[in-house]
């Protein structure tokens, strides 16, 4: 893939950039290496000025950043707005709490004089330069919630961003250096994703986490696992959204329009599956059905717009293929099911609500990245909590109810990272981010996120140790 910013509202390639050559990769490489010696020694109260600074620069440049994302992937320009700002509020948090995060932990009394020893910490230590793999959906948030905690805890990043989101990618590079972050550290390396491997495989490259696909993952994980570095994985996210018979239906089907075209569809934690009890099932239908048929497609440049294009024509293609393959075996579309009309420029694709969904369809199996939302009836809560861990996936999830123990049950039973009763799933800097199964391991985002890339390191001192 050829390394260009392509509007997706018309298909019009509007820069090309040359990938990175070896003796550039090279220079880059040893400049995080150099910067982290000495970035690692600095306190945080350093490091949180700098922070602080990169976060009201971007504050300054919310409309022009925001634009660039829009253009270059398609995202309507108000939600591109709101990332740059969340973006912001994550760089904030981490300035204001990474020395607390990171604070040594002192094992019980007892313990220590139980190992021998007069005194014992645990330290966190960075591990040094990590290698960022981040995709376009959110291409300014999901580099973010890496950035902020790796440069607090004293780590440098190297970003490789996906090949239609270079402007972006340069974009931050740029943010850091204006703030006075010093030479090297952090970094966008403009590669094709063959130059990734040699790179992980560098000794001066520490770890490495991916938010993507799954064969990316499975392919950075590899590497990673063969030279021994640690990784974290955000991978894909078939989401289920159950609506039980206590829920305040009306809510439940509004929230559930926007948790599945958040982003034009295109996000790894938005709402996928809806599975709804037969008691409330014929009203959410109507509701959600009306709701996504009422949705503005169109330029995402446009304040009304509320569905923009899919990123590329290949995931617009991707996406029809899933949808025909179910029409094919059965599946009706309530709303919806192909492209929409007096748009043939760019990629789009109507926000569509498919129902009558069985387990032949690679619908059921599959993530749906576009405007795709499968509807599921169900006759009890068990039934619910074995469709909605049907799947590959495990990211998060969503539950409306108002009975206390349903919650109870599927906050012990649904397999996922997260889930969230009587609202949108969302990540938040306070909280931690993750997947389990087929989504990946490790966590972003709070204490467990900046915490994944330091060494807890043990600090024993023997009974000689103590001054007299």
């Amino acid at each position: 893939m050829p390394i260009a910013t392509v509007n997706p509202a018309n298909g019009e390639t509007l820069r090309t950039f040359d990938a990175l050559d070896d003796q550039e990769t090279e220079r880059r490489l040893a400049a995080a290496h150099r910067a982290f010696r000495s970035h690692r020694t600095t306190d945080f109260a350093e490091r949180a000025r700098l922070l602080n600074r990169a976060a009201d620069l971007l504050d300054e440049d919310q409309q022009d950043i925001a634009r660039t994302m829009t253009t270059e992937m398609g995202k309507p320009v108000k939600a591109a707005r709101a990332e740059a700002a969340k973006c912001a509020k994550a760089m904030r948090w981490y300035a204001a709490n990474a020395e607390r995060l990171l604070a040594d932990e002192h094992p019980d009394d007892a313990d220590v004089k139980d190992s021998g020893a007069s005194r014992a910490r645990v330290h966190y230590r960075p591990l040094g330069v990590v290698l960022a793999v981040m995709p376009w959906n959110f291409p300014l948030w999901q580099v973010m919630r890496f950035a902020a905690p790796a440069l607090m805890a004293g780590n440098t990043g190297l970003l490789k961003h996906a090949s239609n989101v270079p402007q972006t990618a340069l974009y931050i590079e740029d943010l850091f250096t204006r703030a006075g972050f010093p030479a090297g550290c952090f970094q966008t390396l403009l590669i094709g994703s063959g130059a990734v491997e040699a790179i992980l495989r560098d000794p001066r490259v520490a770890a490495a986490t991916l938010t993507g696909s799954e064969p990316a993952g499975r392919a950075v994980a590899s590497v990673a696992g063969d030279e021994v570095k640690k990784t974290v994985l955000e991978l894909g996210g078939s989401d289920p959204y159950l609506v039980l018979p206590s829920a305040d239906v009306q809510k439940a089907a509004e929230t559930a329009v926007t948790a599945r075209v958040q982003n034009n569809g295109q996000s790894c934690i938005a709402a996928k599956r809806f599975i709804v009890h037969t008691d409330v099932y014929e009203e959410f239908a109507e509701r959600f059905t009306t709701g996504m048929r009422a949705l503005t497609v169109g330029d995402p440049l446009e304040e009304s717009t509320d569905v923009g294009p899919l990123s590329s024509e290949q995931g617009r293609t991707d996406l029809e293929e899933l949808v025909e393959d179910a029409l094919g075996k059965g599946a009706t579309a309530l709303c919806g099911g192909g492209r929409p009309e007096g748009l043939d420029r760019g990629w789009f694709y109507e926000p569509t609500v498919l129902t009558g969904i069985g387990p032949g369809m690679r619908i059921h199996r599959e993530e749906t990245f576009g405007p795709v939302a499968t509807l599921y009836r169900v006759a009890d809560l068990d039934e619910a909590v074995e469709l909605a861990n049907d799947t590959p996936f495990g990211l998060s999830s969503n539950v409306w109810t108002r009975d206390q123990g349903e919650m109870s049950r599927c906050a012990r039973d649904l397999e996922a990272g997260g889930v969230f009763f009587n609202g949108m799933t969302a990540s938040h800097p306070a909280l931690p981010f993750g997947g389990v199964k087929r989504s990946g391991y490790g966590r972003e985002l709070a204490g467990h996120g900046i915490r994944e890339f330091c060494n807890a390191t043990t600090v024993w001192y023997g009974p000689e140790s103590d001054a007299h």
